[in-house]
């Protein structure tokens, strides 16, 4: 097993970073099977595309974990339910 702990590297970080990742690259293989991705405008009445919503997702997902952090004592994997739910009402609505 590598040594992780420089620059505060924990596996749970290094999971973390691995999943952004895997997400940009299935959304590269998405665009480059499915060009364009039909842009669309959702309730915040701007144009987006697939990618642009991924963008919203991990920043929205990003402040939930913050405030989540911030504000209550409970694990963090139930902010992932929140996240989980938030990825789907951005990908569905917006």
């Amino acid at each position: 097993m590598p040594d992780l702990s420089w620059m505060a590297w924990t596996w749970p970080t290094a999971i973390f970073f691995l999943c952004i990742f895997g997400l940009i690259a299935l959304m590269g293989v998405w665009e480059y099977v499915s060009p364009g991705g039909h842009p669309r405008f959702g309730i915040l009445r701007f144009e987006t595309t697939r990618g642009d919503r991924l963008f919203l997702t991990l920043l929205g997902s990003a402040f939930i974990c913050l405030g989540w952090l911030a504000s209550t004592e409970l694990p963090l994997w139930y902010a992932l339910i929140v996240c989980a739910a938030y990825a789907v009402l951005v990908f569905r609505l917006v």
